[in-house]
């Protein structure tokens, strides 16, 4: 007697996400653009109490709404790339309607409002994510790898680097980048300590000093930075806008081409007890035998391809609303980062060193 065929069910294909971007923003229009891209994802609101509908862009392809109250009992997640003094808002609103959201760093304005945001996320068990999208670079993913592995032994010292200039319509255009929180240290390093967390682990004290004899602004231009780390780790970092170099993640990375880029320019470098990785380029270089001055050293180049770490994050954020993984860059994490960046910019204020607790179970 011949056993019967036993024919699999059929694999349906999963119905498409519903989304909805919060803010028609430069940075909410980069999402929903993606969003439209993708089959597995519709843009189902753009929610912004700005927007003409009759002339936006994106009309006729979404529903354009003024509340994201309007949107929530129809969404599977949610994205918020609105002001920073409104992220505590909609993640909350987000977190009460059990909708998954992506809030866009830093998670909240200040430490209250983003330790709000972790505590209701995890109590109400609802994925919060924060947009600090490098995580999701093949690049950071791969000098990640290599130093867990081991590649450089313990990690013994960092020298890192935000040096760029902004031309001075970016300032013309909004003049509060002239004032107190618009200068770099607000505005771009959190990109950077962030990126050095997932390299090297927890930053636990920073002392900094800043400047701004370059343009003359009541906001700072240029800052510099000693940074310790819990594994016992000693960094510095250099962060100016005003500086007419290429050392930086934008420039020396390639994922926005909308920038000038330097292919032999690195802006992080990794040192530790067995050898060195230099970011982005992912240049090593190791030892054989005892890490000696007197011994010779071998360099070598680890392979990452290029990919657009917003496209890998959206992608990433459809698992986490799916079930099928947890979130890479939590709540916790851009609270982390948040802490460090305006100790950073206390320091720098003081002239004093600050210490930074790290947020434990």
């Amino acid at each position: 007697m011949t056993e019967p065929l036993l024919v699999a069910d059929p694999v349906l294909p999963a119905e498409p996400l519903r989304l909805a971007v919060v803010g028609a923003g430069l940075i909410g229009r980069e999402h929903a653009q993606r969003i439209l891209d993708r089959q597995d994802m519709e843009l189902s609101f753009l929610v912004d109490p700005f927007v003409d509908a009759k002339d936006h862009p994106f009309a006729g392809r979404t529903t354009l709404v003024a509340d994201l109250a309007e949107a929530l009992p129809h969404v599977d997640g949610a994205i918020l790339a609105t002001p920073n003094h409104l992220h505590e808002s909609g993640a909350l609103s987000c977190i009460d309607a059990g909708v998954p959201v992506l809030v866009e760093k830093p998670l909240a304005d200040t430490p209250q409002a983003a330790e709000r945001i972790v505590t209701a996320g995890e109590s109400r068990g609802v994925p919060v994510l924060v947009g600090h999208h490098r995580r999701y670079s093949p690049l950071l993913e791969k000098a990640v790898e290599a130093i867990s592995a081991g590649v450089i032994g313990r990690p013994v010292a960092v020298m890192g680097s935000a040096l760029f200039s902004k031309p001075d319509a970016y300032f013309d255009a909004a003049p509060w980048r002239q004032q107190a929180g618009g200068g770099p240290i607000l505005i771009n390093l959190i990109h950077d300590m962030d990126n050095l967390r997932a390299l090297c682990g927890e930053i636990v004290r920073v002392q900094a000093t800043s400047s701004n004899q370059a343009r003359g602004f009541e906001v700072e231009d240029t800052a510099a930075l000693t940074l310790t780390f819990a594994n016992g780790a000693l960094g510095t970092f250099i962060v100016s806008d005003s500086a007419a170099s290429a050392r930086s993640w934008e420039q020396t990375a390639r994922e926005n081409p909308s920038y000038d880029f330097a292919d032999d320019e690195d802006c992080y470098h990794l040192a530790g007890t067995r050898g060195s990785i230099s970011v982005p380029t992912l240049r090593v270089r190791s030892y054989e035998g005892e890490a000696s001055w007197w011994e010779k050293s071998a360099v070598t180049s680890l392979n990452a391809r290029r990919e657009d770490p917003l496209v890998r994050q959206l992608e990433h954020f459809g698992q986490v609303i799916r079930g099928q993984a947890q979130p890479r860059v939590t709540a916790r994490d851009g609270l982390q980062s948040l802490r460090v960046v305006l100790a950073v910019a206390e320091s720098a204020r003081t002239g004093l060193p600050v210490d930074i607790p790290v947020y434990t179970d």
